[in-house]
């Protein structure tokens, strides 16, 4: 086999602070890689990346999303019915999923939606300096996904621990993915509460699943772990989405003035934040048969890292791709995965990004950096831990 091998290791600390800066190498090592560190391979081009999201039945999720293959080892927490099945389980639970989410039900949440960002917004319009991730991106998520799970009024700041613990767990046995795991400790005993139904309110999403379960469309264990789902993607994808978009604006204020002057161009911003900023930098898929990638056999049982952020700046896809372009059309990129395992919260997210910049963008002139960001490192999420900035008033 010609397969070229790397001795790259995606998961050091230097690697983690700016995946960037590898993704082009990795592009041109080939279609396909091998990534010899973690007898793994690898893929980081568009067309292989989106053809392997798609092709369910060959890059299987069953087995597991991160680097541990779960029909060799015990899972670390019981699978998720999304994340981590293929149909016909997935299609059972995602049709579920799909009715309790429906978005007309989202739409309706709009108007809400957009009163609290704007009440979040205005008090920091010219106040100075402060962190954009724990003033807005944390802040404005975490007032109201809770509500529209039905999750209980106390611990609520559990939820980013939790996920990024969640999100480290899809990478090797590091000292980051430790490190979490004993900070997150109590976050992870809450969640698990959290998911029963008598810690949850008669209304919300969470309520509407155990209804499903009453009536027979899944079992209570079922939709306790649907639950979590939620708890486990509904959030970060949210955080790091909005934090991402405020850094890409603050960093190219030319955009920002684009967006001004015609603010129907929101929601193109959003898929070119979401393309641009690689907030999901990777995931892993295993092959359920030998299969051949442009004329190289990979053997059934491969675990194949797909490098989602390398894929969304590939210039065999996108023109200028590391260029910030909210005029840019960046439908098919792969930011929420793409097929049947794509996110689950991806309209959730798009909705409550909307809903910030729309209550920015009449009344701030200029998102100015105000000092160095912060990142969170972590196994497979690109996140900031902080972003200090200003809003310049209008």
């Amino acid at each position: 086999m010609s397969i070229p091998q790397l001795d790259f290791d995606p998961y050091t600390d230097k690697a983690l602070s700016d995946p960037f800066r590898h993704h082009d190498d990795l592009r041109e090592a080939g279609p396909v890689f091998g990534l010899s560190r973690y007898s793994c391979y690898g893929m980081a081009r568009y067309a292989e990346v989106q053809a392997a999201l798609k092709d369910w039945q060959t890059f299987v999720s069953g087995r597991g999303v991160g680097l541990s293959d779960f029909s060799k080892e015990a899972p670390w927490r019981p699978p998720s019915l999304l994340l981590e099945a293929d149909p016909p389980l997935h299609d059972r639970t995602r049709g579920l999923m799909n009715k309790v989410t429906a978005l007309p039900g989202l739409k309706a949440r709009q108007a809400e939606w957009n009163m609290t960002a704007k009440a979040i917004v205005e008090p920091l319009i010219g106040a100075g300096s402060f962190d954009a991730v724990a003033g807005l991106a944390e802040a404005f998520p975490l007032q109201i996904f809770p509500e529209l799970i039905g999750l209980r009024d106390d611990g609520r700041e559990n939820l980013i621990p939790y996920a990024m613990s969640v999100f480290n767990a899809f990478g090797p046995r590091n000292a980051l993915l430790e490190q979490s795991s004993v900070d997150a400790a109590g976050a992870s005993a809450w969640v698990a509460d959290s998911c029963k139904r008598q810690f949850l309110k008669a209304k919300g999403w969470g309520a509407d699943l155990f209804a499903a379960a009453d009536r027979g469309e899944c079992t209570t264990e079922e939709a306790e772990r649907l639950v979590r789902s939620f708890l486990s993607a509904g959030v970060d994808t949210t955080v790091n989405g909005i934090a991402a978009a405020i850094q890409a604006f603050a960093e190219n204020p030319e955009q920002w003035q684009v967006l001004r002057r015609d603010p129907s161009l929101v929601r193109k911003a959003i898929e070119e934040v979401l393309r641009y900023s690689g907030v999901a930098q990777t995931f892993f898929r295993t092959t359920s048969r030998e299969l051949e990638v442009h004329g190289e056999l990979l053997p059934e049982g491969s675990k194949v890292l797909l490098f989602l952020a390398a894929a969304n700046r590939d210039p065999r896809r996108w023109n200028n791709p590391d260029k910030f372009d909210i005029t840019r059309n960046a439908s098919g990129h792969v930011g929420f995965g793409f097929g049947i395992h794509q996110c689950l919260g991806q309209m959730v997210a798009r909705f409550e990004m909307e809903a910030v910049l729309s209550a920015m963008v009449e009344s701030v002139e200029e998102i100015r950096v105000a000092g160095p960001a912060v990142r969170r490192p972590n196994n497979t999420l690109f996140a900031l831990g902080s972003l200090p900035v200003q809003l310049i008033p209008a």
